[in-house]
């Protein structure tokens, strides 16, 4: 997982380097979803990024979409386009938008940014592969936030009833929603527990719950879409950090979508390398 890890931090630097020559963009929730994003692109997902629609590929689809940035770099380091594209970010032209767009940059499976609608799409994906007996997965990350809205449930019930085994919905279960809720610590202000497992699995889900910092935990669960009992789809509860890998963004939600200053953006920077050394 060594090479993997190296991935994560460059996801992380990327996420901080465009939004800061951007001066636009979301942070605090990209980063908790950076080593996820590395195992799914580095290691387990079957794509080829010379070959962008290619029919057999695993799906991805972002549903938290307001973390595009993450999938971005993420894409640029696999070779989908240039690196220094991502420095084009949220222009008025450029084909890599605040939420991502199917329809202007190849690797995007599903337009996304409004919460919600992610998991649907996916289970359409697999749904199609089913039908059409393809044997290519279908991987879906949500927010804990987001799984508040009542379309996911409706999409929950549904994947069960089919059996869709060939589907993963990963939770980025940073526990800490765009403003927060109220609490005497303004930089921790944590939603409710949601009961997620109880939930997923009332809806008929196999579920696993890891550290989504850990890319062993993260790699060992992916697995488990090819031997899942029962044609259960899977739900992933990932228990992360919003903001993680540098210290004064972690668990601030002040961090969500905010521009760092030209001292916090080096600071970050050295942090996350030093994280390698």
């Amino acid at each position: 997982m060594e090479d993997v890890q190296t991935k994560a931090t460059e996801i992380r630097k990327g996420i901080i380097t465009t939004v800061f020559k951007q001066k636009q963009g979301h942070i605090g929730g990209p980063l908790s979803a950076a080593d996820m994003l590395a195992v799914l692109y580095f290691h387990t997902m079957n794509v080829k990024a010379d070959h962008p629609y290619w029919e057999n590929r695993d799906r991805f689809v972002l549903s938290k979409g307001h973390s595009g940035i993450a999938l971005y770099v993420a894409l640029a380091l696999k070779g989908y386009f240039p690196y220094e594209e991502l420095f084009t970010f949220d222009d008025l032209h450029s084909r890599l938008q605040a939420h991502p767009d199917m329809t202007k940059l190849p690797g995007i499976d599903m337009s996304t940014g409004s919460l919600g609608q992610g998991i649907s799409a996916g289970v359409g994906m697999a749904v199609a592969a089913k039908l059409q007996e393809k044997e290519y997965s279908t991987y879906v990350m949500i927010g804990d936030g987001e799984s508040q809205e009542g379309q996911v449930w409706e999409a929950a019930a549904i994947a069960s009833r089919y059996k869709l085994n060939n589907l993963v919905v990963m939770i980025d279960n940073n526990r800490l929603q765009q403003y927060g809720w109220k609490q005497d610590d303004i930089s921790h202000r944590q939603a409710p527990e949601l009961c997620h497992a109880e939930k997923w699995k009332a809806f008929g889900w196999k579920v696993l719950t890891i550290d989504g910092h850990n890319l062993d935990e993260i790699a060992t669960a992916l697995k488990e879409v090819k031997n899942t009992e029962n044609n259960q789809p899977i739900a992933i509860i990932a228990n992360t950090i919003k903001g993680k890998g540098v210290s004064f963004m972690e668990g601030n939600f002040q961090w969500h979508s905010k521009v760092p200053t030209e001292a916090e953006y080096h600071q970050a920077i050295s942090e996350l390398e030093e994280g390698l050394s």
